[in-house]
């Protein structure tokens, strides 16, 4: 008999920390991505090369000169040794209204691109040929300014091909974009929280948890002026053209079961999806609501598919290629890319 109260202790301890490891599993998945997930490639954002900064002096968001260089302005030549020499540029182009302001760079210098590529660049024809060349892709998706990590942080990895665990200490913003950009389909990961940030006015933040992440990307994406060089109209831009569906996740990733569907958003507040030459007109709206950009989407029941589209969905960002809409409180996401 004593045998067995053993034997039931035994079993009641190990199906008590079944249960744990089972509790511990779904709480550590509440904070797990995927190369795949939103905020992975939101997260490789902000971890680029800050490349808007010398905007004044090589015309592209997608590339920085590498310090230190000099430059010739007005007949002035200027060491840009800092960041802070930038403002001597700047000032000087400022001085007076009589001369011609052009930034002349002293080459050889050496290009890094926002994923820190670097090329040396001989003479003046090479540099307006790749200035050309970025120019080709205004709508690429940039740096997130406006938001600088406070390294170290640690991640878990999860490998569900070999089903090993392991951890990351990551101490850079390089490190961390070639983290991500090395990631494969079959790892998990999920950062060790508490995770320090600074924002744009230079203020540090703790942040706890996925969410608290994602909305803090969102605030930088608005408020960092950085982060809205250029100027567009959402109504404007989601009129223009056709679009498809290329993230949707409700719950579970829904993207493939849109694949064909062609949406265009009308003028007059009616949108047209048309798979196979099928067409079904729902409804859209767009308005500010206490600060936050609010998206609505209606189909009727009479398509059951479409009808799961409709929410009211928060925009996220945008530009002519690609719009972003998520659900901020359940981490819900559609995405649009334009045909």
């Amino acid at each position: 008999m004593l045998r067995f109260h053993k034997y039931l202790l035994v079993v009641a301890c190990l199906f008590f920390f079944s249960c744990q490891n089972e509790i511990d599993e779904q709480n550590h998945n509440d904070q797990t991505v995927t190369n795949a997930s939103p905020l992975t490639s939101y997260l490789q954002r902000v971890a680029m090369v800050k490349t808007v900064q010398d905007n004044i002096i090589d015309g592209s968001s997608y590339c920085t000169i590498k310090l230190p260089y000099t430059v010739t302005v007005n007949n002035e030549t200027i060491a840009i040794n800092t960041t802070a020499d930038y403002q001597k540029v700047i000032d000087n182009i400022n001085a007076y209204n009589t001369d011609d302001d052009i930034v002349r760079i002293s080459f050889p210098v050496t290009m890094v691109y926002y994923n820190y590529i670097e090329k040396l660049i001989p003479n003046q024809s090479d540099f307006d040929t790749l200035i050309d060349y970025w120019n080709l892709y205004p709508d690429l998706l940039s740096k997130i300014n406006g938001l600088n990590i406070q390294y170290p942080i640690s991640i878990n990895i999860y490998n569900s091909y070999n089903q090993q665990a392991s951890s990351v200490t990551i101490t850079s913003d390089q490190v961390f974009f070639d983290f991500i950009k090395n990631l494969n389909a079959s790892q998990y990961i999920s950062l060790r929280y508490p995770v320090s940030i600074k924002d744009y006015n230079n203020q540090t933040k703790s942040i706890t948890n996925n969410l608290e992440f994602e909305n803090a990307i969102k605030y930088a994406i608005d408020n960092c002026s950085e982060n809205n060089i250029v100027s567009l109209d959402f109504a404007q831009t989601i009129t223009n053209g056709s679009w498809k569906i290329a993230y949707f996740f409700k719950d579970s990733d829904k993207t493939t079961s849109y694949s064909g569907y062609k949406f265009a958003f009308k003028n007059d507040k009616t949108v047209v999806a048309t798979k196979d030459g099928i067409s079904t007109t729902g409804q859209w709206d767009y308005n500010i609501v206490n600060g936050a950009k609010e998206f609505k989407i209606y189909f009727s029941y009479s398509s059951l598919l479409l009808h799961k589209l409709d929410y009211s969905w928060v925009l996220f960002e945008f530009n002519n290629s690609v719009i972003r809409f998520r659900d901020i409180t359940n981490s819900n996401y559609l995405y649009f890319e334009k045909n």
